[in-house]
């Protein structure tokens, strides 16, 4: 019996068949595998209603729907995770009904306006001008927290300094405001810094908010060209503290010789 099946084993027509079976076989099952994977339904993520431009997704706003494989066409997000919690494109309406792209969801940190939406009700934007040196190696990010302090030198007219004023030309340090959260860090053309980190970009802007009252001091302090003042960001570590300080102006003095040498107080 060993012998007959030796010999048939052997046997050139037999081992073609066999070979001939077995390819069949091999291309049955393939195509039998891609046509399930073809008609067989995946669930994926669809847009319940309609989503406005900048919006955020929330988890009422997507559904599940049973798809066709083969009806999916270009970079559809097929998990719900990659969906809730982010945004509409800024140039996006998302109809209901639609399934979601990957071009038309993202991070908040990639809307254009996306700094609006961290800030309290009656404050107002502030725009800090910055280099890589004053962001200490570009190492201030968003949400992290800064003090701002105002150097200034006491220029004195000539009479001044010919009658032996003792405080002449000397330089005036101070911590001016306290725990002031950054919203966002942007370059020269209004780009997040941190938003995509294939590119480096170099910091130009550190963007916070403020009192309209610490705005108006704030601002008249980086115009005192005459006193060669400068606006100076130190960051701190309240952003890793559970309950941040409050902001506050820290120094009484530096307010009051702000507001002496401007002519409008804001009061």
């Amino acid at each position: 019996m060993g012998n007959g099946l030796k010999k048939f084993l052997q046997n050139k027509n037999t081992v073609t068949v066999l070979g001939v079976v077995a390819a069949v076989a091999v291309l049955y099952i393939s195509y039998n595998a891609r046509v399930r994977s073809a008609i067989n339904p995946i669930s994926v993520p669809y847009a319940k209603e309609t989503i406005s431009p900048g919006v955020q997704i929330t988890q009422s706003m997507v559904g599940t729907t049973e798809v066709p494989p083969s009806m999916i066409k270009g970079e559809v997000i097929r998990n719900q995770g990659e969906v809730i919690d982010k945004y509409s494109n800024a140039d996006t309406v998302i109809p209901a009904g639609s399934l979601f792209y990957k071009r038309n969801v993202v991070e908040k940190e990639q809307l254009p306006a996306n700094i609006i939406l961290d800030y309290p009700k009656g404050y107002v934007l502030y725009n800090m001008p910055v280099n890589t040196e004053s962001t200490y190696g570009n190492s201030i990010y968003p949400g992290n927290y800064i003090d701002i302090y105002l150097k200034a030198v006491n220029k004195l007219s000539d009479q001044q300094i010919a009658s032996g004023d003792a405080n002449a030309n000397k330089i005036m340090l101070g911590k001016l405001l306290e725990n002031v959260k950054v919203l966002a860090v942007k370059d020269s053309s209004g780009q997040p810094v941190f938003s995509n980190l294939d590119e480096t970009r170099t910091p130009a802007m550190l963007v916070f908010a403020l009192p309209e009252d610490y705005y108006i001091l704030l601002k008249k302090a980086s115009y005192l060209r005459t006193f060669d003042s400068s606006l100076i960001p130190v960051p701190t570590n309240e952003s890793l503290k559970d309950n941040p300080g409050n902001l506050e102006i820290t120094s009484t003095d530096l307010k009051n010789w702000i507001n002496t040498v401007t002519v409008w107080n804001g009061e």
